[in-house]
């Protein structure tokens, strides 16, 4: 046999088509029908090595109609082929050795009961088989290839042509190392991803009040990515999320807080305006008091001055715990912080014990929340510090946007976010939808002791101002809301 131009422009397109294939399950179909086509056969059965047994993954009869697992189903009504010398796929897998059998009804070294009795149920005719192995570049068998009945131009049974063997082994051989080469891109993707969600861990496990934000985040991001392909399939969108653009997208959402690693636990942690310095405070003042009362019995000061002096102790005591955990503090606690904070004792030998410290008194006099200013910039920081760690990884180049999608989840659309105060065009999408998601977690949060969560429809509701104002992207808000109320409405279902 010669074989003539156009099936040699085959043979090179088919090889070609294998180098630039990224699916597997295309994959193992193009082995399948490509040996089938350059062969002129009938029918074909692919097998994959698992667990020491031949599994049937593709099956494929032209003249029966039949076409079983090319979409990846399992085919579980065929038990896995066990490696024996007296079955000829097994045979050929073992000694990777290929064989040509002319006719099965006229062979007595392999087994070929199987076939002859499904000939009899079926009324097909099994007889010319070319069974192959197939292998990668580092000698592992990957499976076999399994054609039948080979057809002349006028569609007559014939033998395999022996010229058609090498062709055969060596498209099997280039799939298989493309199969590999997938398998090792899938060992890198995991392998990134496991490393991803233990920062990811490490992160929320450095304080009990963060503890399910990574994943949150993580979580609604997925749910508008979800809605918008949803929307693109029924015709209403121009963006989509395949299976690479939205693993790069959770990869992103899992690594935005990367840079609070770095960030103190006291800012971290500060429940309340004090926090624990609290009892320090306390335990100050009840010195304070033993101090008036030492002042008293030394004649110092009056019994009236020192039970003045211990009552206002202790009213301000209480006031410091009253305000220690408000989320707001109005002018006139405000005042009184300052009135507190200018008094203080001195002792016989002239030395001062203020009432309060500055540091004490800065936490104090926040007006909202429970960071100062300083603090504030210090937890804002965190952005800069994701930038950075992450700017010490190496990302591939399908990976590399991740950092900057990443680092730039508290950008708002108006430009009056930061750290650079980028605005709406120079956002990607994947970053407006990290920070929707960031934002409305934050809102909704039970875990937070130093405010209480906001109901769900009032957290969207603020979402909604925020994007009237022109700092989030109206449609991801809607798309969030809308994937948030079907959630709950398929819980309801179930």
């Amino acid at each position: 046999m010669k074989l003539t131009n156009h099936e040699l422009k085959k043979i090179l397109n088919i090889g070609i088509q294998l180098s630039t294939e990224t699916n597997r399950e295309r994959i193992l179909t193009s082995i399948l029908e490509s040996g089938m086509d350059i062969t002129h056969c009938d029918g074909s059965t692919l097998y994959l090595l698992e667990n020491g047994k031949l599994s049937f993954k593709i099956m494929k009869t032209l003249s029966q109609n039949i076409s079983r697992g090319e979409n990846g189903e399992v085919i579980d009504d065929m038990p896995p082929v066990p490696m024996t010398e007296r079955n000829v796929c097994s045979y050929a897998a073992l000694h990777r050795e290929i064989i040509n059998i002319p006719d099965v009804y006229d062979n007595t070294r392999f087994d070929f009961s199987g076939p002859k009795k499904y000939d009899a149920l079926t009324g097909y005719h099994t007889q010319s088989q070319l069974v192959i192995p197939i292998e990668n570049n580092e000698d592992e068998l990957i499976g076999v290839l399994q054609l039948l009945n080979a057809m002349d131009e006028e569609g007559n049974v014939i033998p395999f042509d022996p010229e058609y063997e090498i062709i055969i082994r060596s498209l099997g051989a280039q799939a298989a190392i493309e199969m590999t080469n997938l398998k090792y891109l899938q060992e890198i993707k995991l392998q990134l991803r496991s490393f991803v969600e233990a920062l990811a861990t490490a992160i929320d496990e450095r304080t009990p009040y963060n503890g399910t934000h990574t994943r949150k985040v993580a979580e609604y991001t997925g749910m508008i990515a979800n809605y918008i392909n949803k929307e693109y399939r029924a015709g209403r969108g121009l963006e989509y999320f395949d299976e690479d653009r939205r693993d790069k997208l959770e990869l992103a959402a899992l690594l935005h807080d990367i840079g609070k690693i770095v960030i103190p636990l006291s800012i971290m942690n500060r429940a309340t305006r004090l926090d624990r310095e609290i009892e320090n405070v306390a335990t100050r003042f009840q010195l304070l008091e033993a101090y008036y009362t030492i002042d008293c019995l030394k004649g110092r000061i009056t019994e009236e001055e020192c039970s003045q002096r211990i009552t206002y102790l202790h009213d301000s005591m209480d006031f410091i715990r009253r305000i220690d955990g408000m989320g707001f503090l109005n002018d006139q606690d405000y005042c009184r912080v300052q009135e507190l904070a200018g008094h203080s004792y001195r002792s016989e030998a002239g030395e001062e014990l203020h009432y309060l410290t500055e540091q004490e008194q800065a936490h104090l006099s926040i007006r909202r929340g429970t960071l100062t200013e300083n603090d504030r910039k210090l937890m804002e920081n965190h952005v800069v510090m994701t930038e950075k760690i992450l700017s010490k990884v190496w990302f591939s180049k399908n990976y590399e946007e991740i950092p900057r999608w990443a680092a730039s989840h508290h950008e708002l659309l108006d430009g009056s976010g930061y750290p650079k105060h980028l605005k709406e065009e120079e956002l990607a999408l994947e970053t407006r939808m990290i920070t929707v998601a960031d934002v409305y977690d934050a809102l909704t949060a039970t875990d937070r002791p130093y405010k209480k969560p906001i109901p769900q429809e009032e957290a969207l509701n603020i979402l909604k101002e925020m994007a009237d104002e022109g700092k989030l992207d109206h449609y991801l808000v809607d798309s969030l809301a809308a994937a948030i109320r079907e959630n709950e409405n398929n819980e309801r279902s179930r």
